[in-house]
């Protein structure tokens, strides 16, 4: 029986991700960050007392948390995975992370005979829970068909992106689109109020055309109050555009409309709503120009 680690069970992805890696007939061992997941335990799964622990007694370790700087500190920090690997370990980074840092990670990981591969993901945690994510895949044909299985249990699609580093590459071109988008809407909604039109009819005509998608119906559905059908923080969407521009940065491409979205998600972040959802950047919009949303 192959033996997965997991790291990031708390969270809102990673408990539906573990839950169905137990479900699925693997020996489950996982580290707890602040509380115990609910319900884990009871699928057959064994807390263990650090992430060195699970470097040495698994065979494939799945970490599913926020920043680069985290993944960094899990995997070479003290105590941390790398600190008595065991042989022929394989390193799943399914966070949304920088792919240098993840390139980086991975030739530290090779150098102990390790193998990384980064597997980012999309949806949200109710496809978490239900195994219906889409995770986005940057491993040799070698280290995925030995990874295949365990994304399986978690994904309805998974997509090989190339080698280490282009899953977070693609992930983070990914969510970059989609806060430009989110960004762009938010802001003509608060030009259509300062100029005295509904922007419900906005939503109207851009839903009868070409824009007509999920993205539009959740942020039409943020005019009139409703903010959770994203469930995704907007300081975290904010890292993620920031990252994105290094990106382009390193590969010597001006990120001209990467930095305005950062800044339109900073604004939102500094007027307060960091830990909201990101369809509050309509709020944060309309508070930042002194215009009435939602709320008002």
């Amino acid at each position: 029986m192959t033996t997965v680690g997991f790291i990031g069970a708390n969270g809102l992805m990673g408990h539906g991700m573990a839950s169905n890696i137990a479900r699925s007939g693997f020996d489950l061992l996982y580290t707890v960050h602040a509380h115990a997941p609910a319900g884990l335990d009871e699928l057959g799964a064994r807390r263990v007392d650090s992430n060195a622990e699970l470097g040495a007694r698994c065979d494939i370790v799945v970490l599913c948390i926020t920043t680069a700087q985290d993944v960094q500190q899990t995997v070479t920090g003290p105590d941390g995975l790398l600190t008595r690997p065991r042989e022929g370990l394989v390193i799943v980074d399914a966070a949304t992370s920088e792919p240098a840092v993840t390139r980086e990670l991975a030739a530290q990981a090779a150098a102990l005979g390790v193998a990384y591969a980064d597997a980012p993901l999309t949806r949200g945690p109710a496809e978490a829970e239900a195994g219906r994510l889409n995770t986005l895949v940057g491993a040799d044909d070698e280290v995925f068909a030995r990874i295949e299985p365990v994304l399986a249990s978690y994904c309805e699609n998974i997509l090989r992106a190339g080698p280490v580093g282009a899953g977070h590459t693609i992930k983070l071109l990914n969510n970059f689109c989609l806060q430009a988008a989110t960004t762009a809407l938010a802001e003509s909604f608060a030009v259509a109020r300062a100029a005295g039109a509904d922007p419900r009819t906005l939503v109207d005509v851009l839903g009868r055309g070409m824009f007509d998608n999920q993205l539009l119906a959740i942020m039409g559905a943020a005019l009139d109050g409703d903010h959770e059908r994203q469930q995704f923080a907007l300081g975290n969407a904010r890292k993620d555009v920031r990252y994105y521009t290094r990106l382009a940065g390193d590969v010597q491409v001006a990120p001209v409309v990467g930095d305005g979205v950062h800044e339109a998600l900073s604004l939102a972040c500094s007027a307060g709503y960091a830990e909201r959802n990101v369809p509050w950047v309509t709020e944060a919009a309309a508070r930042i120009n002194g215009l009435p949303g939602s709320e008002s």
